[in-house]
């Protein structure tokens, strides 16, 4: 009567099997680690980098677990924090000669003690969110005047554009604070720019002016434009920011808008802030300017621009090769006016190139300045940290239009697509300033790890003690059942690669609570039949079967209520939301299923049953014959 299809007991035997095997990374901890990662785009983690950081190791005489590469980066894994210490100033001495340009980014982290075996089955421990594991807490204040002078800039360089195009003559065209001013000399003249402007400019608000003899048109942004270019800056500055901390190996960084113009950083494990702080502030910026040619061929020039005296007008960069190059500061575009930039071959030549793709705007802009400039270098440079690097400097050989520009020459495969993704690379949208810094140490991330681990370990013996003093062995096989929730929940957790937070804890203990009241009603609706006068095989199914509308039902309710914590909660709310969410799913599987199983294997082989180990049956006002069906 009451036995398992074979398929039934299998699923329940893998499950079990699957849930230990993906919670037992969580019990191997994390040991100390230094971790390699580029700071800038034109320099690749590449494979003999490996090699060499092996060999500072052995010259520093610092022993070592293991080295392993990603794509993005080289971690080094250690015995103990002292060894940790030393071996990243090995690291940074060898790598970084001159720590004020510095190449490659050495930072201390923490790596999972995981056997490989466990790893190499995806089989990895869950993330440990700030609360935890300790680490650093950000709170960036975005320039929203800065994004907005930053829009009207290139939105005077539009207009110069545009009125070229009309054939639209005007006496300067300058921002003026929050304005765009454009004089005239002839009322008809700005008549005409007014209706041109009105047609493509439509977030521009015109106003009529006059400056002594000259007439004025001055533009400002309108409010849903303000508006508008808020929110992108937000968004691009928070992808921005997900990009440059994936430099740092943080697992599950928290990066949100808080409020209108703020955004929090969460760094989890990262105990070394002004690493922390190097990389938020160091973001790419794209632009294209002409070069000097005349001063870059002269030798004697180019020796007094190497030490810090360029001709006026103009910068001294390098180029990827080493060679000096003269730039003039005038900026042609900037990589806001790139969509996209994709590896190809010259259909020419057939050599390697970089197929760049423009906004309408920007492919205005670039049509005129190549026209006017056959035959002229033009350079691409990348500004990191206000230091700019040449990526290529090729010679415009004709007119571009379209939008589609090519960048070839001299120029490998594989540099081809490093310089294509190199420009896809995104900038800040605004500056942005930290205005709150907080540091939460590993020793404070550990006690309350402990603190959160003995809360559920109480709350969970107290359960135990109480359920098997009332229920004997049901009571035992709810226990079981409850310890087989607890193992599903945190190999999904672990499966799932989810954040465990301090309220994720105070969701697990929760989630003991309600799933042990699934195995109340059952063991209680055993004992109602067993009153009735049903036989203990008919009261064990009946006793299933009854409870389980009522268990559903409780359990859909609650997991309603999770739901909607999970989409509108934010932050510590929506993790409190997704361990309460999955707990209420496994402990329907285990408090069903799992426990009917176990109850299947102690009585479900007996033909002649006389009584169940359940507890006292007891009811009011009733005499206790029926209580001799059980112990």
């Amino acid at each position: 009567m009451n036995r398992y299809p074979l398929w039934k007991n299998v699923t329940v035997v893998i499950a079990l099997m699957l849930g230990l095997l993906y919670t037992l990374p969580n019990f191997f901890g994390e040991v100390p680690a230094v971790q390699v990662s580029s700071v800038k785009a034109t320099i690749k983690i590449e494979p003999r980098l490996l090699s060499r950081i092996e060999d500072v190791l052995k010259s520093a005489a610092v022993a070592h677990n293991g080295l392993y590469a990603d794509q993005n980066s080289i971690r080094v894994r250690l015995a103990d924090t002292d060894t940790q210490l030393k071996a990243k100033d090995a690291i940074e001495k060898a790598l970084n000669p001159d720590p004020t340009d510095a190449s490659y980014s050495v930072a201390l982290n923490l790596l999972s003690a995981s056997p490989k075996w466990l790893s190499d089955m995806h089989a990895l421990p869950m993330y440990l969110g700030l609360d935890l594991r300790g680490g650093v807490h950000f709170l960036l204040q975005v320039d929203m005047k800065g994004a907005i002078t930053k829009r009207l800039d290139s939105t005077a360089a539009d207009l110069r554009s545009l009125m070229r195009d009309k054939n639209v003559r005007h006496a300067g065209i300058n921002r003026e604070g929050q304005n765009i001013a454009i004089k005239f000399r002839e009322a008809e003249l700005r008549e005409k720019a007014k209706a041109v402007l009105a047609d493509n400019q439509p977030d521009l608000l015109l106003v009529e002016a006059q400056d002594g003899a000259d007439l004025k048109l001055v533009a400002t942004l309108k409010p849903e434009a303000h508006k508008r270019i808020q929110e992108f800056a937000i968004k691009q500055n928070i992808t921005t920011l997900h990009n440059r901390i994936n430099e740092l190996g943080v697992a599950e960084p928290v990066i949100q808008q808080q409020g209108a113009d703020r955004i929090v950083v969460q760094l989890p494990g990262v105990q070394d802030t002004a690493k922390a702080k190097d990389i938020l502030g160091r973001t790419a910026t794209l632009e294209v300017r002409m070069v000097d040619d005349e001063a870059s061929d002269n030798p004697a020039t180019m020796e007094l621009a190497a030490k810090g005296q360029p001709p006026l007008g103009t910068d001294y960069y390098v180029e990827r090769g080493g060679r000096g190059l003269l730039v003039k500061k005038q900026v042609v575009l900037t990589g806001e006016r790139l969509t996209d930039a994709q590896p190809g071959f010259d259909n020419q030549t057939h050599e390697p190139a970089v197929h760049l793709t423009l906004d309408s705007a920007g492919a205005r802009i670039f049509k005129d300045v190549t026209r006017e400039s056959v035959g002229k270098r033009m350079a691409i440079l990348l500004i990191e940290k206000g230091k700019g690097e040449v990526v290529t400097a090729p010679v415009i050989r004709t007119e571009i239009g379209g939008g589609r520009v090519q960048i070839s020459g001299r120029m490998s495969t594989v540099e081809a697509n490093d310089v294509a993704l190199l420009l896809r690379a995104g900038s800040l949208a605004a500056p942005m300033d930290i205005i709150e810094e907080r540091t939460i140490g590993p020793s404070l991330g550990a006690d309350n790890i402990a603190k959160g681990f003995n809360s559920t370990k109480w709350g969970f013996i107290a359960i135990a003690v109480f359920m098997s003093a009332y229920y004997l062995l049901f009571g035992l096989v709810s226990v079981l059942a409850l310890s087989a929730n607890l193992l599903f929940l945190v190999a999904l957790l672990s499966l799932l690669q989810a954040t465990l937070t301090l309220p994720g804890i105070a969701a697990i203990a929760l989630t003991l609570g309600m799933a042990i009241d699934a195995n109340v009603l059952i063991n209680e609706r055993v004992r109602e039949e067993l009153r009735s006068g049903s036989s203990p095989q008919a009261s064990i199914t009946a006793g299933y079967e009854r409870a389980w509308a009522t268990i559903l039902d409780s359990n859909v309710t609650t997991l309603i209520a999770g739901v909607a914590l999970l989409i509108f909660g934010s932050g510590p709310v929506r993790g409190f939301a997704v361990v309460h969410c999955l707990g209420i799913l496994t402990s329907i599987f285990s408090s069903v299923v799992v426990s009917r199983g176990l109850i299947n294997l102690i009585y479900g082989r007996r033909r002649k049953l006389d009584k169940l180990s359940i507890g006292q049956l007891w009811k009011p006002g009733a005499e206790s014959a029926a209580a001799g069906a059980a112990e």
